[in-house]
């Protein structure tokens, strides 16, 4: 089994790892529990993320917006567009300056 995001190779499960996940999963199972964990991962990661951001940048934007949106991706698209915004890799660059 081989995981791969935009073409990229960024996992591989031999012929042995899968038998023994199949040893505790039933082998008709296997590729959708797969699927489920990876997808459970990402998912879980991005919603903690997202809270956090929301509990950063709700209080700032109630006091520059009249209305904040319900949708995620219209929140974090609105955080993204302030002008103050800056990403981890950007405040861990500064912090070090």
């Amino acid at each position: 089994m081989i995981i791969k995001v935009d073409d990229k190779v960024l996992f591989e499960l031999n012929e042995t790892q899968k038998k023994v996940i199949k040893n505790d999963i039933k082998s008709e199972l296997f590729e959708a529990d797969m699927h489920r964990r990876l997808q459970y991962i990402l998912e879980h990661k991005y919603e903690r993320c997202f809270k956090r951001l929301k509990a950063e940048w709700e209080p700032v934007l109630a006091e520059r917006v009249e209305s904040l949106p319900t949708d995620k991706d219209a929140f974090a698209e609105l955080v993204f567009a302030q002008p103050d915004y800056k990403d981890r890799s950007t405040r861990d660059l500064e912090s070090k300056n």
